[in-house]
């Protein structure tokens, strides 16, 4: 059996990182340098990039991925890439029945549509170079858990998951594993904002088994098996990152 050496694990690829700045992002960022690739990090916050680059050596593009023309001139910049994580996302928590279309919209650009911007650019390039990847798409547990004041962001990471089947189906061909990972409530900027409130995380932690919430270093583990030869196999899952939420 060849032993892995997890230091030198993506040495040669160049990893093409989205929503970099805080959280999920941040924590891959830095724990696939530490596997030894090469990083392109991509978030809309300048000095959240600043720091990232400080902290790790990583090479940085600030964008606001909202804009889609934006975000495909991103993309082409950082290609040839061989590895995509399509972290970027966004919460705007609203009661249903207040949900405006301005967040529905933004939500819907930002978390979906310039998922696939992105990966469209990164994906015709790893084409033309014949050289095949892996594509990781970060969704959430709210693809398939219908959360209050959620409605935008749980059709978001829905319709996420629906289209990393499509472009596993599409892609697997030219060599291109497409999967998401799933998370249940993680402890970023985001998710802290979400579920600060004992009286709101009292219940969920209580339909976890494990009794906690994840953190942002255990889903960019989840994320390094699927982006890695370990999952060659691995196409088209979405894969929970849940503490067994889903298992009760």
């Amino acid at each position: 059996m060849t032993t892995i050496d997890r230091n030198r694990e993506f040495a040669g690829k160049t990893v093409l990182v989205t929503g970099a700045g805080k959280g999920i992002g941040h924590a891959t960022v830095h724990l696939l340098i530490e596997r030894g690739a090469r990083v392109i990090a991509l978030s809309r916050s300048a000095a959240d990039l600043d720091a990232l680059k400080k902290e790790t050596g990583c090479e940085t593009i600030a964008v606001e991925l909202a804009d889609a023309n934006a975000a495909r001139e991103a993309a082409r910049a950082a290609r040839p890439v061989d590895l995509l994580v399509n972290n970027a996302g966004l919460a705007e928590l609203q009661p249903f029945l207040e949900t405006t279309v301005e967040s529905f919209d933004l939500t819907m650009n930002v978390n979906l549509r310039a998922a696939m911007i992105v990966a469209q650019e990164c994906a015709k390039s790893m084409i033309e170079r014949g050289v095949g990847g892996s594509i990781v798409n970060v969704s959430s547990l709210s693809a398939n858990v219908g959360f209050a004041l959620h409605a935008a962001y749980c059709a978001s990471k829905g319709g996420l998951d629906a289209m990393t089947r499509v472009m596993a189906n599409e892609l697997g061909p030219h060599g291109i594993r497409v999967n998401a990972v799933n998370p249940t409530v993680t402890m970023t900027p985001m998710g802290e904002k979400a579920w600060s409130d004992p009286a709101k995380a009292g219940p969920m932690l209580a339909r976890i088994p494990l009794n906690r919430f994840v953190q942002p270093v255990e889903v960019a583990r989840t994320i390094a098996y699927l982006l890695s030869d370990d999952s060659s196999m691995v196409n088209g899952v979405s894969l929970l990152v849940d503490g067994g939420f889903q298992a009760c």
